[in-house]
């Protein structure tokens, strides 16, 4: 190799490295006050990057913007009703007037609803709510930051997305089309906005251990809110399409391929499993502004053979080798 080419090279290296730095960059996340969008909010932070934090519950978000303060970064947090277009472009008005730009935005707020569709006959009120704030929230926010992003030739958008969408988990009809809705939407944006430095990925989230997990119990495995926002630091530096775990990555596969088998599977796993308190009305949801990322409904102990455990514990190793399909 010659020096030019040596020389060439190692600016390339150093253009990659300077682009998946996030240092400076003005990153907005919402659903900040609390589980994954808080622990995101402190991981960007730690990377160097300038944050700005939207939730509805001020409390709570200026509890987070202290913290991060305490460690030396620097974060800034706006109150904010994403479900209301009026707070939306009031919030985003103040936030260009301070700032000047915005780099980033991960559409973290979201709502989750576990319960059969033959419990929500009668409460469509269910899917109004879950498209208020995961599609249509989400939505408010990136067209609002759309125009200066494709005027300074770049952005970066992360919606938090979930691998049930994948798995077309049973009881989570609601929850999962707004965020199908959403996917679609990226996937549209950005072949239109490709020209305009303007990308999206879409994190196709497993189980994480949050506060909206809790009217529906035991879901089985989770992450915890760190890895999530490991996860979505991921997303910020590198960019990729999509970022998917290899249970949504295998349920896509086994949809394409034998979807009649798929929908059996399922079906006896919806009638295997018990309906959660909260969707029969005997607990209520808690209000919160973060989304949890549900794969599995709630299943109740029961006793287990010993070659069932052995059999469950040798598919589990084995799934731990086949990673996840990363775009």
């Amino acid at each position: 190799m010659t020096r030019a080419s040596a020389d060439d090279a190692g600016q390339r290296g150093q253009a990659r490295r300077n682009r998946r730095d996030l240092t400076g960059r003005h990153v907005l996340i919402t659903g900040a006050s609390s589980g994954i969008g808080r622990a995101a909010a402190l991981a960007v932070a730690n990377k160097g990057a300038i944050v700005l934090l939207l939730a509805r519950r001020g409390d709570e978000l200026i509890s987070v913007v202290e913290e991060i303060k305490a460690e030396g970064a620097l974060a800034y947090g706006y109150p904010c009703d994403i479900t209301d277009s009026e707070s939306v472009d009031q919030t985003v008005k103040a936030i260009l007037d301070e700032h000047g730009h915005i780099d980033m935005l991960v559409n973290n707020a979201g709502r989750s609803i576990r319960r059969a569709i033959h419990r929500s006959t009668d409460r469509l009120h269910d899917f109004e709510r879950t498209m208020a704030v995961n599609y249509f929230g989400a939505l408010r926010l990136t067209l609002a930051l759309l125009p200066q992003m494709r005027e300074r030739k770049f952005g970066h958008i992360v919606n938090i997305s979930s691998a049930g969408v994948q798995v077309a988990t049973p009881r989570f009809a609601a929850y999962l089309a707004s965020k199908a809705a959403l996917d679609k939407f990226a996937e549209v944006a950005a072949v239109e906005t490709m020209a305009d430095g303007v990308t999206f990925t879409t994190i196709h989230m497993p189980l994480v251990r949050t506060p909206m997990i809790i009217p529906s119990g035991d879901q089985g495995p989770s992450e915890s809110p760190e890895w999530a926002a490991a996860t979505i630091v991921r997303a910020l530096t590198e960019r990729p399409k999509r970022i998917d775990v290899p249970l949504g990555t295998f349920a896509e596969y086994g949809a394409l391929l034998t979807p009649k088998i798929r929908d059996r599977i399922l079906h006896r796993y919806y009638r295997a499993l018990p309906d959660s308190p909260a969707s029969k009305g005997e607990q209520t949801d808690p209000d919160t502004d973060e989304a949890p990322e549900t794969l599995t409904p709630q299943r109740e102990p029961r006793s287990r053979s010993t070659a069932r455990r052995v059999t469950g514990t040798a598919l589990r190793r084995a799934a731990r080798w086949v990673p996840g399909t990363h775009w």
